[in-house]
């Protein structure tokens, strides 16, 4: 169904939105029994919610907090991060996973990724690697898994600490196994993912220190004793947030199939067209948080048209963080030209559990005119030949 426009003028054409949250009945059920029993924070709803979740990713512990960047940030403090030390990651990816590593005072090592899964090149983090690394930290990008196998063997054999940015990724699995599960997992329960909270994050882990210091970070210090032995801040999530993240949760293998559907169906009106379908490695489950395409150097052009016709795209990150002025102020360099390219040539089409197939429709057509304007014919060999 068609969202209207921002602003409702007359004349204007309904815009088919990107992305949206399919919040209903249940949803506000939960919130209003909420509200009734007086309790809205840091109860028996987050409480449910931690356990819930630690038993569907597979994790000894999960703890809620406010949001991804605070789990993160959370579980790089909790490790001991500091000044001096580094965690190798990937600049193509959303601000909060260099945030939370700047946050502690270490710096960011940047690896290029793999130009067919946009995800972390695992071929690459060993040369990266120095006596200041301290941790890998992986982001299963769009939904999509990163080599699991590679890093967490990388990992063990240089003594390093994995931390999983799970955040676009809910319900994604790498050989049967959840992410977020294969060292520290930091997952993301924003308004338009599956399991929505109206934002929110958790932390996985099988680590009882480290999940019980970062219950008492996100209390403002205060441990299970009723002490304060550590500097804490506020950064817990409330039980409105934990009642919709409930309700979220157990609808999620209905929603993680209808996007898996929609995601097929483009798959299948996009093949052979001048653009780079996604991929999809054997052994891992895409959660299609979001269906990205690589639609060469016109993408701008190609991305106004889109809108034009109705069609809210995405085009984010359009600026790698490794480009970013915090980033550079700080004398941290990369060469990375794989995510230069990714970053000026990808386009994020509308996916989400409500999206009328109809208005996938109208996506698909309104892309395939303007990639008959503005593509090269040259451009691809055809996606499937991009996609093998």
């Amino acid at each position: 169904m068609r969202s209207p426009t921002a602003g409702g003028s007359s004349g204007q054409i309904a815009l088919i939105p990107l992305t949206a949250p399919d919040l209903g009945p249940d949803e506000i059920d939960a919130v209003a029994a909420v509200l009734r029993s007086g309790r809205l924070a840091q109860g028996v709803r987050v409480e449910e919610l931690e356990c819930s979740w630690a038993a569907f990713i597979g994790t000894r512990h999960a703890v809620a907090v406010a949001n991804v960047t605070v789990a993160l940030m959370a579980i790089h403090a909790g490790l001991g991060l500091g000044p001096g030390d580094e965690v190798i990651t990937v600049s193509h990816t959303f601000p909060g996973t260099v945030s939370a590593i700047l946050a502690t005072g270490a710096t960011p090592v940047f690896v290029d990724i793999e130009p067919d899964t946009f995800l972390i090149d695992a071929k690459r983090i060993e040369a990266a690697i120095t006596p200041r690394t301290r941790a890998i930290c992986p982001v299963h990008l769009f939904g999509l898994p990163a080599d699991m196998d590679m890093i967490r063997a990388i990992a063990d054999r240089h003594g390093l600490a994995v931390v999983e940015d799970a955040g676009p990724a809910d319900g994604a699995a790498f050989r049967g196994r959840r992410v977020g599960s294969f060292g520290h997992g930091a997952a993301r329960v924003y308004p338009t993912d599956d399991v929505a909270t109206g934002d929110g994050g958790l932390v996985t882990t099988d680590d009882d220190r480290l999940a019980g210091w970062i219950r008492a970070y996100r209390h403002a210090g205060l441990d299970a004793r009723g002490s304060r032995d550590i500097l804490g801040m506020d950064y817990r999530m409330s039980e409105v947030q934990a009642a919709i993240g409930l309700v979220r949760l157990a609808r999620l293998e209905t929603t993680a199939a209808r996007r898996l559907d929609l995601a097929r169906r483009y798959d299948g009106a996009l093949e052979g067209l001048p653009l780079r379908i996604p991929v999809t490695p054997t052994g891992r489950s895409h959660a299609f948080h979001e269906y990205v395409v690589d639609v060469g150097h016109a993408r701008d052009a190609i991305a106004a048209e889109l809108l034009a016709a109705g069609v809210e795209v995405g085009t984010q990150p359009a600026t790698p963080v490794h480009r970013q002025p915090y980033v550079e102020e700080r004398g941290v360099e990369a060469f990375l030209p794989l995510t230069d390219q990714a970053a000026a040539n990808s386009l994020a089409l509308p996916i989400y559990a409500d999206l009328d197939e109809r208005d996938q429709d109208v996506a698909i057509d309104a892309l395939r005119t303007a990639l008959s304007r503005h593509a090269r014919s040259d451009a691809y060999a055809g996606s499937t030949a991009a996609a093998s």
